[in-house]
């Protein structure tokens, strides 16, 4: 690409904030050298890396970690030179990034394949960082477990040093001596420990002098005694850093053995960065991936193709932005013209957005090519272009010096000799600065070569004769900035197939030019360039008016599809909750009905036993198949004006259902005909259908609604022991054991009666003397069979799952 035109579009400065989003060094370098490429698969392989990257950092933090550029640390190694401990620690969390994200995008090829590919050619550690953390701790100190022979050199150092301090510390509490001493202190210089003797008993101490304070008041000396324990730790201290050295360097030669590969890497690394930034300046752009479209034709043939019939990729550009304004405060524009257009001709007034959107096209052009995200919305495309110039002389671009004619036509005449029919074209302005008819004329010249080039064009201009040339030829079209009349003030508002009208007059008068002037003036401009300007205002206005509408006509239309996806969530909820309040108050009747009837069973073997008649019992069955009949009756779903036309779907395998007989939550197992198969907790039940629902993540609320199964007074409490079930769990979760005990006595006692055959008892985790307390009430409890712990799905060790004896 043209270097000149990346700075008038001031590119670089894209460049920079993206190597903001970069995490280190290496990345950077890459970011502020991108380029937009002249190759198409190249391009299309960027773009895709970038919504890769965006895709995965919007599910997770995907970052390189604590990554560093260690090349030259590498290098180093390799020539047999020694890392020191920050280096070798950068080589380590470097290793430990690359691993992280290797593993990461080996799990996710087939999500990812771009960006796996480019983690593929990340180093493997080769034990390099097992090595490091061997010898180093993670402030860098090597550590004594270095090497034995470190270890025992340490070990002396010390038990030195130890001796070394008592020995002065004599110094510092004899009574004899600390008078002599400027402060009871022990302190070092050159190395060497030694004690702050006053000048003035120079020589009392048997010593050497090391150094004196700045007063001379002050001389440190070394007494004599300690000379050769000094010595001793001096021989140490440099065994020591031997030793830490050959440490080093024996790592460091690991380090150097791979150098090639790690460099490798960290290039590698750079990249999967550089992707991550260019994900990260999408997000703040709120950017999205545009279509761009490779011109495949001939430049043999473009000759033999007239120009109306000559077609270059769709451009379409929707709702974009200038990405370094502001985008809250920047008019977003839309450039979308008819196809076959290939060039585009912009007036407008002064400061009305004409450099910023012709700037806006090219850099997103530019950008698209480099492989970034543009700020616009989704569904754009654009043409692939070989290259893109531009002369562009506003203040803004750093081509001020070539503000003047001859510094336009200079660069232009630069421009013509490169382009082709696959270089995009931005002129600011054309044919300015001259005499207005003679640069007109240039600047039609000039328009009418780059449409036999077959070149993708954009023009900003105040001459009325290209808006003419746009209209009557074919290939172009007029576009125009906005001006408000009102409040004098340019709207940025870009329109395609308008061209700007002369506002001259109206905004003289509206600053207060006398009348007579402005008719004066008016009688000067042929009548048919007002009635042009007349008819251009009524369209404008006239298309003004209609977008306002249709905008109106978009909002109420998504309100109101709003307000019906909330009526019919709305209802839903309500039928939900009425369907599963019905259910499971039928399921509590079913469960009475089935707990009368074992109750029934039993009293009739009773009687069968006692030789008693079983006509008293005859009448209570026939008005419990009665009950039966109503409870077994299905839910109906009610239907309403907006209730969708699909039914409900049929239980499938894997989801949770309610028991309504046993009150209890289960997966579904196995589907039958007319039943199901349930999993609670370590059991499995096979349940009817009528008797499952599925579980509803809504709270339902009000009163449940009453079901006749649950009217027992035709029956004969007197004669037979039916007992109302206490559900199949109970909580005991906040009580003292011994209320706990109790509450617990009492529910076992219900559940029996009511012939449960299991119930789940909740004590909680905690510090474990609930659970404790209930299971040694358990043991040998008269209504109690067995008990165990519930299930991994149930609660675990916070359960106990009861199975009670036979009624």
């Amino acid at each position: 690409m043209d270097s000149k035109t990346l700075n008038v579009l001031e590119y670089p400065k894209i460049l920079e904030r993206l190597a903001g989003f970069c995490d280190f060094s290496a990345s950077m370098e890459l970011a502020r050298g991108l380029d937009p490429t002249d190759s198409y698969d190249l391009a299309v392989s960027r773009l895709a890396e970038t919504t890769e990257a965006r895709k995965l950092l919007s599910i997770q933090d995907a970052s390189i970690g604590a990554a560093h550029d260690v090349r030259p640390a590498a290098d180093l190694a390799a020539r047999n030179g020694v890392l020191d401990p920050h280096a070798l620690l950068d080589v380590k969390s470097t290793l430990i990034s690359c691993r992280e994200l290797k593993k990461t995008f080996e799990k996710k090829e087939d999500e990812y394949p771009r960006l796996a590919l480019i983690a593929d050619g990340l180093p493997d550690t080769h034990g390099i960082v097992d090595a490091i953390t061997r010898v180093l701790s993670d402030r860098g100190e090597v550590l004594d477990s270095a090497s034995p022979t470190l270890a025992d050199i340490r070990r002396k150092l010390k038990t030195a040093h130890d001796r070394l301090m008592s020995r002065l510390q004599k110094y510092v509490t004899d009574t004899k001596t600390v008078s002599m001493l400027q402060e009871p202190i022990i302190t070092q210089r050159d190395g060497r420990y030694v004690i702050p003797l006053r000048a003035e008993f120079k020589g009392r101490i048997k010593s050497i002098i090391h150094d004196q304070s700045s007063s001379g008041a002050t001389l440190f000396v070394e007494p004599l005694p300690v000379v050769e324990a000094n010595n001793e730790i001096r021989e140490l201290q440099l065994a020591e850093r031997d030793e830490e050295r050959r440490i080093l360097a024996e790592v460091s030669s690991i380090v150097g053995a791979h150098a090639s590969e790690i460099k490798y890497g960290v290039e590698n690394l750079a990249v999967l960065d550089l992707a991550f930034a260019k994900a990260k300046y999408g997000e703040e752009l709120k950017a999205s991936e545009p279509m761009i479209h490779e011109l495949k034709v001939e430049s043999s043939k473009l000759k033999e193709q007239k120009p109306a019939t000559f077609n270059l990729p769709t451009l379409k550009l929707i709702q974009a932005r200038h990405p370094l304004l502001d985008s809250d405060a920047v008019v977003p524009i839309d450039v979308d013209p008819r196809e076959g257009t290939r060039a585009i001709v912009i007036t407008g007034p002064n400061t009305g957005g004409k450099t910023v959107s012709l700037k806006t096209v090219g850099l997103l052009v530019v950008m698209a090519q480099s492989g970034l995200h543009v700020p616009a919305q989704s569904g754009s495309e654009l043409p692939f272009f070989k290259s893109v110039y531009a002369d562009i002389g506003d203040e803004q671009s750093i081509e001020q010096s070539l503000s003047t004619f001859s510094g336009h036509i200079t660069n232009i005449i630069r421009i013509l000799k490169k382009i082709d029919h696959r270089s995009l074209v931005i002129f600011d302005e054309l044919g300015s600065g001259t005499d207005p008819q003679e640069g007109a004329a240039i600047a039609r010249a000039i328009l009418s070569h780059l449409l036999d080039t077959n070149c993708m064009t954009l023009v900003a201009t105040h001459y009325p004769e290209l808006k003419t040339f746009a209209h009557s030829t074919d290939g172009v079209v007029n576009a125009s900035l906005e001006f408000d009349i009102k409040t004098l003030r340019p709207t940025f508002k870009l329109t395609i197939g308008l061209p700007g009208r002369s506002n001259a007059l109206a905004i003289a008068q509206k600053l207060g030019l006398p009348q007579s002037i402005i008719e004066s003036a008016r009688a000067e401009i042929n009548p048919l360039d007002l009635r042009a300007d007349k008819l251009l205002d009524d369209i404008r206005k006239e298309r003004n008016r209609t977008s306002r509408e249709r905008e109106k006509l978009e909002k109420a239309r998504v309100r109101l599809e709003k307000q019906t996806l909330e009526l019919e969530k709305r209802l839903e909820k309500i039928e939900d909750e009425r369907r599963e309040t019905l259910a499971k108050a039928r399921a509590e009747g079913e469960l009475e009905v089935a707990v009368l009837k074992r109750n029934i069973d039993s009293l009739k073997s009773q009687l069968k036993k006692a030789s008693q008649p079983l006509q008293a019992i005859k009448a209570i069955e026939a008005e419990m198949e009665k009950m039966e009949e109503k409870v077994e009756q299905p839910v109906e779903r009610l239907t309403s004006n907006v209730e969708r036309s699909t039914s409900n779907t049929a239980l499938k395998l894997g989801e949770r259902v309610t028991v309504g007989t046993l009150n209890a939550e289960g997966v579904v197992t196995a589907l039958g005909e007319s039943d199901a198969e349930v999993q609670i907790g370590t059991i499995r039940v096979r349940a009817k259908m009528s008797d499952l629902a599925r579980v509803s993540k809504l709270q339902v609320e009000g009163q449940k609604p009453k079901v006749e199964s649950r009217k027992l007074s035709n029956l004969q409490p007197s004669t037979l022991n039916v007992k109302t079930s206490p559900g199949m769990e109970m909580d005991l979760r906040g009580l003292m054991s011994e209320d706990a005990l109790d509450k617990m006595e009492r529910y076992l006692e219900q559940a029996y009666l009511a012939g449960l055959p299991w119930v789940r008892i909740i004590h909680g985790k905690g510090t474990g003397k609930l659970r404790q307390a209930v299971r040694e009430a358990l043991k040998g409890h008269a209504y109690v069979k067995s008990f165990e712990e519930g299930g991994h799905t149930e609660g675990g060790e916070g359960v106990t799952v009861v199975k009670l004896n036979a009624n």
